[in-house]
């Protein structure tokens, strides 16, 4: 072994000791401790692989990178993962890419319209305004706050080109009508699975449906590498787009640090260039640099290792708050899922009904003070801030449901960090609350 190998697994080792002397387990104690709605979840391979990124110097995509995409695309069954920076650049990509010229006769166009809904997280909207698409709008069921099925049917106008959805909160939307619409109307499908990873319709894994796919690694998502997140597709026109939209907007398909993949750098013919112009300066496409750093991607191979584990547990901490809260249930509207599938849980998400005899905010101050968090339903009604306000848009019926949501909705965590003592902890506080007491 050389020296630096051997002062490599030195370093792991001393990285293993620390990650037992800083973060060893310790009970949860209620009159302290905050029950976070999300949370990353991670043991000492993580800071292992971290570190073991990091020795090797490569700022940018490398060898973690790539087994990352490798691990991914295997586990959605798909041929192509693309890594990003964020979640909220994947959507970006996802809608950019199906606006590029290089799509020919399915490109999206300024004025095309794209359903969606309100109520949701404002990236799955915005890059459709940002590239000049119109978002055509329409109701949630409340309990699983996924599209209604009919309202979806009855958007599709003679300007609709693509639909746009997430699997909110992890509860995966009516596929089976969203492919349908997509397929009687040569529509685009976009799957934002921001939320979702883990979940299946009908037994297949979403995010494995749509023409693209978006992921989200933040730290609150179901696996983490701090900020990233992916664009899957099963195209390879549309993988080669994306690709290029997310370095710079380049031709070549050269990994970064990579020169002359296709053997004929020198040897092509792009526009106005000069004949033999260096095919890695050519560019194509009007992109962005949303590329994820082999560090980050590290720590994600480490979690994607624990995502069954962590499925499961947040799956557990579904059915056990369902138990606790049954109970409230003339007060409370509890999370459903839709038909045919199995959520990986992001959150477990309360409306307080309207004949409940308390407020929204009388709940969340009591289990704020009670040191439990809470978070709202993302946007509510997403028409109803400042920023989105004046958008050009299209609305399919009344919005009645998602209004609800902006008022009565919000969630508190269910994710793997959350143990029994945390569960007692929230079933003791609701229980009091329930009793009377306020904050």
């Amino acid at each position: 072994m050389s020296k630096s190998a051997a002062l490599r697994t030195r370093i792991l080792e001393l990285v293993r000791e620390y990650y037992r002397a800083r973060f060893a387990d310790k009970a949860f104690d209620p009159n302290q401790d905050l029950i976070h709605y999300a949370g990353r979840v991670f043991d000492e391979e993580e800071l292992c692989h971290l570190v073991d990124a990091s020795l090797d110097f490569y700022l940018t995509a490398d060898r973690y990178a790539r087994q990352l995409e490798s691990q991914l695309a295997a586990y959605l069954g798909l041929p192509s993962v693309l890594l990003v920076n964020s979640g909220s650049s994947a959507n970006l990509l996802a809608v950019a890419a199906l606006c590029s010229p290089q799509l020919e006769g399915r490109r999206l166009r300024p004025g095309d319209e794209v359903i969606t809904v309100a109520a949701g997280f404002p990236t799955t909207v915005t890059p459709i305004v940002q590239y000049q698409l119109v978002p055509v709008f329409v109701d949630v069921s409340l309990g699983d706050y996924t599209v209604q099925p009919e309202a979806l049917r009855a958007a599709v106008g003679s300007r609709t080109r693509a639909i746009m959805l997430a699997h909110t909160l992890g509860v995966p939307f009516d596929l089976d009508t969203a492919l349908q619409l997509a397929q009687d109307h040569n529509l685009w499908l976009i799957e934002d699975n921001c939320d979702a990873l883990g979940s299946t319709y009908r037994g297949r894994l979403t995010g494995s449906f749509g023409h693209l796919s978006t992921f989200s690694f933040y730290p609150a998502h179901h696996i983490t590498t701090g900020e990233g997140g992916c664009v899957a597709t099963a195209s390879k026109n549309v993988s080669r787009v994306v690709r290029s939209l997310r370095d710079w907007g380049r031709d070549c398909w050269c990994e970064t640090g990579k020169s002359n993949t296709c053997g004929q750098r020198y040897d092509g013919c792009f526009g106005a260039l000069p004949p033999g112009y260096d095919h890695k300066y050519v560019y194509s496409q009007l992109g962005y640099n949303l590329k994820l750093t082999d560090m980050q991607a590290a720590i994600g191979c480490a979690q994607l290792a624990k995502l069954d584990r962590f499925v499961a547990r947040r799956r557990q901490n579904y059915a056990a708050l369902l138990d606790l809260l049954r109970p409230y249930e003339d007060r409370l509207l509890l999370p459903k899922p839709t038909p045919h599938s199995a959520p990986s849980w992001f959150a477990f998400v309360l409306t307080v009904r309207e004949d409940a005899g308390f407020s929204r905010n009388d709940l969340t101050r009591f289990l704020e003070a009670s040191r439990i968090e809470t978070r709202n339903l993302f946007s509510g009604n997403l028409l109803r801030h400042p920023g989105f306000a004046q958008i050009p848009h299209r609305v399919v019926g009344e919005l009645t449901n998602t209004d609800l949501i902006t008022t009565n909705t919000f969630f508190i965590g269910l994710y793997p960090g959350i143990g029994e003592l945390e569960l007692e902890h929230i079933g003791r506080t609701f229980a009091r609350f329930m009793r009377g007491e306020r904050a």
